[in-house]
């Protein structure tokens, strides 16, 4: 191709998604995921090569550079397949069948992810990352898609069995039953058992590299910490948000963490940032605060929300996606530095200070160059104005390097916990920045991620949306906004909540079998609906459900809502009882049932006393406390919502406070200090 001829656009190029965009112009003859390319295949009586991927993903991009943008690869899939590229963020349903598909087959799965399946999207295919050429044992892609070919031109007729057999296991695995198991304490203590028999006492985490953040195990432990007061629960929690920390994975110049770390000491990251990571370690990090005044977790907690605010966070307030790991097409490039540009950015002083500071050295620890980290130092715990000024410097000529690209689609599901981290950092911390920023959010999901008929849409991307909402797009701007009602107590989001979760109940809930599933009922059909129940780096869709079910039946007193509270737990049993560390945010609903919890209404005698009595209220726990409150001249218009309240008034013309702990209720309570004593608020 001469200098001056542009490389021709494919089918991506209408689309939104900016993983798809990266592949408009590729020599592939990529479709969107649709009828048309399924007629095409159909017709043409071809195999599909899926390939599904995101925009930040480092190997998919090494697989593209390889194979999709090369002239002899796209030949051969162009002349024997239909291509299909999805992004997994904007179409979870899918990602979520076709990678049970490969687990199944191949034991693993990962992004990208390669299945090469019949016209009527049954797979017979499955793999990741696959290189061009043969290469380390591998079989090298163009090899594959020949004998592919071959064997669809002659002896198709088993390639179509494999793919029927395979598409009836998976089938017949997602319909078998999980309810039914009994659960007690003994789950609860099992999973952290479990959690116990893998962790790194030396580096925390729970395994030994690569190492995963793995936020719901560490809400899980802090909960039980909570609530059985287990100080090994608590060493586990605290040692892997302190060493997540102190390495490489938390970026010490522009803050937030990235995604995960390839080594056992979390040091060297893989240098990509996703919203949902630094959302639910947000979560964590207010979590373990409220567990133990370590004012380290509410410094670190700060520094995510401000670098989502800072370069994550669309105009009208919702929040983008990712930061991809690689600029000028390597990986991790613009984190690193030498001790000498470190030098001449802040003069020999500050500069040689600054390395000493973050193990800025000549050798390196990353590829010849250093990652800024603290694995050296003890003094971590403390504030270090003179670091933080420099860091603000380095911070400014970093951003002089060739810029990262961001993968700036506004999704639904991860805007959810965005929201709710805000929320609950606000409810432990009492920064009026985090509320201001979940409500500005709030609103952009009102706005342009909600239909004309109230229903929720999965993806926002330059004034277009996705409309197909998921099960995780429901559950995670329920728990957002049950989250905000518990920090503002604004009846506006508890009424939201309520009508969220009504919808999720109609598009998403088996009436046959209980659980919910990913997509809707009435949606596209895939080759099946999976319920997705496993908690890993996101906790499931189903999980968070549970838990969104059991808190709205503890605000509302709803008989209706605590029906299918339970129905959902039980619905997620058998697969908590065969293994409970893998459902360990499910199991946050479950310890709601299973162990005493705290309610507490609260009768303000006006608007500003209620502002006042809530702030006081902010060393009240998180895990397992219910808290109801309101002025009293707005008490007819939240008993709409919350029927009980009407059976409560204030006591001589003092805001009042209801306690009832263990389903044992106190006489009105009007002295704070008494309130505080009968809470425990620090």
């Amino acid at each position: 191709m001469s200098e001056n001829m542009q490389p021709k656009a494919n089918r991506l190029v209408n689309e939104k998604s900016p993983y798809l965009l990266q592949h408009a112009y590729n020599p592939v003859d990529w479709y969107p995921w649709g009828n048309e390319a399924f007629e095409k295949a159909n017709s043409e009586d071809k195999p599909v090569f899926l390939s599904i991927g995101y925009s930040t993903c480092h190997w998919c991009h090494v697989m593209e550079g390889e194979s999709f943008e090369n002239e002899e690869v796209a030949e051969v899939i162009n002349k024997h397949f239909v291509p299909i590229k999805v992004d997994r963020e904007e179409r979870p349903d899918i990602d979520s069948v076709y990678m049970n598909v490969a687990q199944r087959i191949t034991g693993s799965g990962g992004w990208p992810l390669t299945i090469i399946m019949t016209p009527q999207q049954k797979p017979f295919f499955a793999g990741t990352y696959i290189p061009k050429k043969n290469k380390y044992g591998m079989t090298g892609l163009i090899e594959l898609l020949e004998i592919v070919a071959d064997r669809w031109q002659h002896q198709k007729d088993r390639l179509v069995e494999s793919s029927n057999a395979i598409t009836q296991e998976i089938k017949t695995i997602e319909n078998e039953s999980t309810s039914g198991a009994v659960l007690s304490k003994k789950n609860i203590s099992d999973a952290a058992n479990i959690l116990e028999r893998n962790f790194d006492e030396e580096y925390g985490g729970f395994s030994k590299s690569p190492k995963f953040p793995q936020p719901s195990y560490l809400l899980f432990l802090l909960s039980y910490y909570a609530i059985e007061g287990d100080h090994n629960a608590l060493f586990m929690a605290e040692k892997t948000l302190e060493s997540m920390f102190v390495g490489g994975m938390f970026d010490h110049v522009g803050n937030g963490f990235s995604r995960y770390s390839t080594d056992s000491r979390w040091l060297v990251p893989h240098f990509e940032k996703m919203l949902y990571d630094n959302a639910l370690l947000a979560i964590a990090y207010s979590y373990g605060y409220a567990a133990t005044d370590i004012k380290l977790y509410k410094s670190i907690t700060d520094k995510v929300l401000k670098y989502v605010l800072k370069e994550m966070t669309h105009e009208k307030g919702g929040f983008y996606s990712a930061q991809d790991a690689d600029s000028e097409g390597e990986e991790g490039k613009y984190y690193v530095f030498t001790p000498d540009e470190i030098i001449k950015v802040l003069g020999r002083e500050d500069g040689t200070y600054f390395n000493e500071y973050y193990g800025i050295t000549h050798n390196g620890n990353f590829e010849g160059k250093s990652i800024p980290n603290l694995l050296q130092r003890e003094d971590f715990y403390d504030v270090n104005e003179r670091i933080e000024e420099l860091n603000k410097k380095v911070f400014e000529y970093r951003k002089t390097r060739t810029v990262l690209h961001k993968d700036d689609k506004i999704l639904a599901s991860w805007n959810g916990m965005m929201i709710a981290a805000f929320a609950v950092a606000h409810r432990v911390f009492g920064d009026e920045d985090y509320i201001d920023a979940a409500k500005k959010a709030m609103k952009f999901v009102d706005e342009e991620l909600t239909n004309k008929n109230g229903y929720l849409c999965a993806r926002y991307k330059d004034g277009s949306v996705l409309e197909n909402a998921t099960l995780e797009d429901y559950a995670m701007i329920e728990w957002a906004l049950i989250d905000l009602y518990e920090a503002s107590f604004e009846i506006v989001y508890l009424k939201k909540a309520l009508d969220i979760n009504k919808k999720m109940i109609e598009l998403f809930w088996d009436e046959e079998n209980g659980g919910f599933f990913l997509g809707s009922k009435y949606g596209e059909k895939l080759i099946y609906n999976p319920k997705d129940t496993y908690d890993g780096a996101v906790p499931s869709g189903n999980s968070v459900a549970a838990y969104n079910l059991v808190r709205l039946s503890r605000i509302t007193g709803d008989k209706n809502i605590e029906e299918l509270t339970k129905k959902q737990i039980d619905f997620l049993s058998g697969s908590i009882v065969k293994y409970p560390a893998g459902y360990t945010f499910a199991l946050m609903a479950v310890m709601y049932e299973l162990y005493p919890s705290v309610e507490v209404v609260c009768i303000a005698k006006d608007e500003e006393d209620l502002k006042n009595t809530l702030k006081k209220m902010s060393g009240l726990s998180i895990v397992n406390t219910t808290v109801v409150a309101f002025t009293y001249k707005d008490t007819d218009n939240v008993s709409k919502h919350i029927g009980y309240i009407k059976n409560y008034s204030m006591v001589n013309n003092k805001t009042t406070f209801y306690i009832c702990k263990n389903k044992n209720c106190s006489l009105p309570i009007t002295d704070f200090d008494e309130v505080k004593k009968e809470l425990k608020i620090k």
